[in-house]
């Protein structure tokens, strides 16, 4: 497997300026798979200056939308070329399955074949004047230089949403990966430079949130932060943000709602159910973790995803049987570990899980079983923190009022999910849900055409759809007066 290891600043691969490097661990085993440049503040100026200087000498941005999709699509054909080896990266650096990876790297291609074809199709647009012998248009314009922070549960998937509509639209940018797994970034933007993109439009930077990440959104020369990951984080970028009053696209997580009423295929949303929080050994910001099933099935429900969830096969991501793999660190698995110790003395009961497991093949990796609380409320910290583990809490309700409710008592709204063969009360649901997506009979689906982001705590802006080209543009009106006149007022 070749792969640079390195950054990459100004069109060249580089250390970090004092040597500092970082071990990259495979969670399944804890081996290190690589050793990565450790940058800082210093390193971070470096690539905020290459992308200033790219984007203010108007070559990129003057290049026509035409020839930067090109360019997109290329990096979508060479994401397809190269999709072995990126997913094989991709499931070392987090541990999920390989074919869970195979899948993202379609996705991921879809996302960048998705930008290079819209880019330009939007060309501005004629407006009313009240001025005879005028015209007013209103156009867009790349917003300049983006400093792109990704998270650690889908690196590549979560750069592709930021990359492909910044690069379409004219940006320049600087992407700070997790600085845990950072590879398959570093093997795409070796796809980048093979694509054609020019030196100092795309930079990338290695290292921590609190140096990197800081530069990033406190410098007065990055023009719009797009951030995905937590929320105390989110805030503190808002805070740093405001030097300068940057633009902001902020995706900061949920605790999503799945609400299950009897009248529901039973079959397929218990297994819905499952799917929408266990892939990816539930570190996902949609992932539904707060189960809402309607009292006259709840215990069948419930006993239904215990008689599965005992079944499921834990293991590395490259053994084809397995089904979920371990949790991204030692950290996140003592977050769990914590979490659940919390649900117990909150009163929640433990219908299946709850440890790590016993095989001795998984001691050496961050492991944790599937786990479901039962008898949860509301007022439970459980029941309204965002987890990011393989944990589901299941409340009951009796009324589709309640359940709304119930759903909407969160500081989060980032999605939900609504199972019912009555289309009328799916919709009557769907229009009070306040979240930037729900799903009926569905959950988890999301694709490039579809814009992605939340309500409430849950962030600022979207991606994806056409809404994630506008975040990476600026909006002007332009007035011409074809025959202008003297006013004389003076």
């Amino acid at each position: 497997m070749s792969l640079k290891k390195q950054q990459y600043i100004n069109g060249k691969w580089v250390d970090a300026h004092l040597g500092n490097t970082r071990d990259i661990i495979n969670p399944f085993n804890q081996e290190i798979i690589a050793t990565v440049p450790e940058a800082d503040e210093t390193d971070t100026k470096k690539a905020i200056a290459a992308a200033r200087a790219a984007f203010d000498n108007g070559e990129w941005s003057s290049t026509s939308a035409t020839e930067r999709g090109t360019i997109v699509r290329k990096i979508a054909e060479l994401i397809e070329r190269d999709k072995e080896e990126l997913s094989r990266l991709e499931s070392l650096d987090t541990g999920k399955t390989v074919e869970e990876s195979r899948g993202d790297m379609d996705d991921i291609a879809g996302v960048f074949r998705y930008y290079a074809e819209i880019a330009g199709k939007d060309g501005g647009e004629l407006i009313d004047s009240p001025v005879p012998n005028s015209i007013s248009r209103v156009v867009r314009e790349p917003v300049g230089v983006c400093g792109q922070i990704t998270p650690w549960n889908y690196p590549l998937l979560q750069a592709s949403w930021k990359l492909a509509p910044a690069l379409a639209t004219g940006n320049t940018l600087i992407m700070k990966p997790s600085e845990i797994t950072p590879l398959t970034t570093i093997k795409v933007f070796e796809l980048m430079e093979e694509a054609g993109v020019p030196a100092g439009v795309a930079n990338l930077v290695l290292g921590a949130g609190h140096t990197v990440g800081a530069e990033l959104s406190s410098n007065i020369d990055v023009d719009l932060i797009s951030f995905t990951g937590g929320i105390v984080t989110g805030k503190k970028i808002m805070q740093a943000a405001s030097v300068n009053v940057k633009k902001l696209a902020l995706e900061l997580g949920g605790k999503n709602p799945n609400i299950i009423f009897a009248d529901a295929d039973f079959e397929v949303a218990v297994d819905q159910a499952l799917n929408g929080v266990f892939f990816h050994a539930g570190q996902i910001c949609s992932a539904g973790t707060r189960l809402i099933v309607e009292e006259s099935i709840h215990d069948e429900f419930v006993n239904a995803l215990v008689e599965r969830v005992k079944k499921f096969k834990l293991g590395s991501g490259f053994d084809e049987d397995t089904q979920m793999g371990p949790l991204i660190s030692a950290e996140q698995l003592a977050k769990i570990e914590k979490y659940v110790e919390t649900g117990i003395k909150e009163g929640a009961k433990i219908a299946v899980g709850g440890s790590r497991p016993e095989d001795p093949e998984l001691q050496n990796g961050f492991f944790y079983l599937p786990t479901i609380f039962t008898d949860c409320t509301t007022d439970m910290s459980i029941v309204q923190e965002e987890a990011f583990g393989p944990v589901i809490t299941v409340e009951k309700f009796r009324a589709e009022e309640e359940a709304v409710k119930l759903a909407n008592d969160s500081i989060y709204g980032l999605a939900g999910g609504v199972w019912t063969n009555d289309i009328v009360k799916a919709e009557r649901c769907v229009a009070r849900m306040r979240m930037g997506t729900v799903w009926i009979n569905e959950f988890n689906l999301y694709f490039p055409h579809a814009p992605w982001g939340g309500f409430k705590q849950s962030g600022i802006g979207r991606e994806l759809g056409k809404q994630g080209i506008e975040e990476y543009t600026e909006t002007k009106h332009i007035f011409q007066n074809l025959k202008p006149e003297s006013i004389n007022w003076f």
